[in-house]
């Protein structure tokens, strides 16, 4: 075993062949075997991580399984894509985390497939066995069967999405430099966001804001008020999970930024220049930003009326996956009907957090052969900021908006970043992006390339 080892660590140098992590054949992970309960936890976002940190560490032995080391903070990704945080003021890796916890293991993998039988689970680096597994996977971009839209948008839903839409928001600018055909450069300085949810509403603030302040120093030669950013919903309103008040107060706001706004609007195809909206309209841009929709990621193994509406997990009220006694699910990847949330709980880090906390709790009742809890939702709020002094909050009995609304956005992000490092190098970013109406990230430290080639001039250079 050692000679092909070896061989293969040979081969990866001379030929640059894949790394030897996933080269080496693997059959287990070794985890030690220990006496308490085993219970693997997919996943380490908001709901996964809670769990592991809540979870009680005299009575399970906890592995805690994620493709990346690292937990990413999603509600600031669109700072990272629009210049004004660096990735890892937004990432936190998951070893600190547990680095004080015992009985808690971390394997950087990805889970192919589960056996309920066997009450095991098959990764790319091996199969490993539980005693309860606890489905926290989260949510990828939804683009809804539509192939040209999945290829050449661009989504945000990880760190190396959201840099690479900040390189190509840059590339953009420095190609544009290079044109003197008109509507070649205004489609690359044109950006159509689709979604109006929070992450799209917050978005094209963060856009308009650049376009304002930023920009115009950068790139003295363009005509930046040729810039034009276009925000389209389906449905009748901006932010239509908040209240009609909070909803019209953000598009206003938007307006107000000089933001198009497109309610009632559906986005039917993208060529990498033309964007086709229904009412036999056409918008042209060289970039689509996808904001409009998520689905669970499901491994597989699962029977197919385990899985539910948007492709998440069918729990019941103990997110208990329906028909097994081992398997739970929580977060994103689940959906929890009841008479007064038909379609389940809002995919939001709230509601992940929560059940992750009662799963707690309820894993250790079942091993104590208690009466489990149910899981009830208790909404402390929500909230978008859309610019500089611009934000909407909903409490459970207040509703406001404007400047103090935006404090209470910066305030509540920065107590629940991870980490005291991430939270100081956020509050500095912020605070000197603030007096100094600047964001001082602007790298394309890595160029993107898309993998299909969009309907782009060529440009000769004198």
């Amino acid at each position: 075993m050692l000679i092909e080892k070896t061989i293969i660590y040979l081969r990866m140098l001379l030929l640059k062949e894949p790394t030897i992590f996933t080269q080496i054949p693997r059959t287990m992970m070794n985890i030690t075997e220990t006496n308490v309960p085993r219970v693997v936890i997919v996943g380490g976002g908001f709901g996964g991580l809670r769990l592991a940190q809540r979870i009680s560490s005299d009575d399970f032995q906890v592995v805690l399984i994620d493709k990346n080391n690292f937990h990413t903070f999603q509600p600031l990704l669109y700072q990272v894509a629009t210049a004004g945080l660096e990735a890892d003021s937004i990432a936190y890796p998951i070893r600190k985390i547990f680095s004080k916890k015992k009985n808690v293991s971390f394997r950087m993998a990805e889970v192919r497939s589960i056996d309920a039988n066997s009450k095991t689970i098959e990764t790319n680096i091996g199969k490993l066995n539980y005693d309860y597994l606890v489905l926290a996977s989260g949510s990828a971009t939804n683009y809804f069967g539509n192939k040209s839209i999945e290829e050449l948008s661009m989504p945000m839903k990880s760190v190396s999405e959201a840099l690479d839409l900040r390189s190509l928001i840059l590339q953009n600018y420095e190609e544009a430099l290079l044109t003197d055909d008109l509507r070649e450069r205004e489609a690359l300085l044109s950006y159509v966001i689709v979604g109006a949810g929070p992450t799209g509403v917050e978005l094209a603030g963060a856009l308009a804001e650049l376009k304002t302040h930023v920009l115009p120093k950068d790139y003295p030669e363009l005509d930046i008020r040729r810039m034009s950013i276009h925000l389209v919903e389906a449905a009748p309103r901006v932010l239509a999970a908040m209240s009609e008040v909070s909803s019209n107060k953000a598009e206003q706001y938007l307006r107000k930024m000089g933001i198009q706004v497109w309610t009632n609007t559906l986005v039917e195809d993208y060529d990498g220049l033309d964007v086709h909206v229904s009412g036999n309209k056409n918008l042209e841009a060289k970039t689509l930003i996808w904001a409009a929709g998520v689905q669970g990621q499901v491994p597989n193994g699962l029977h197919s009326e385990q899985i539910g509406k948007g492709q998440r997990i069918v729990v019941d009220e103990f997110n208990r996956v329906v028909g097994s006694d081992h398997i739970f699910a929580i977060g994103d990847v689940a959906i929890m009907k009841t008479e007064s949330l038909p379609n389940g709980h809002p995919m939001l880090a709230p509601v992940a957090v929560q059940q992750g906390d009662l799963l707690a709790k309820n894993l250790l009742r079942i091993l104590n052969k208690k009466e489990t809890i149910p899981f009830s939702f208790k909404n402390k709020g929500t909230m978008a900021t859309i610019g500089r002094n611009k934000a909407v909050v909903e409490l459970p009995s207040l509703k406001f908006q404007g400047f103090m609304a935006w404090l209470t956005w910066v305030f509540i992000h920065l107590v629940l970043l991870v980490g005291f490092r991430n939270k100081l190098i956020a509050l500095i970013n912020w605070w000197w992006s603030y007096i100094n109406y600047d964001k001082g990230v602007r790298l394309i430290v890595r160029p993107f390339q898309r993998k299909r080639k969009r309907k782009i001039k060529k440009v000769e250079v004198m």
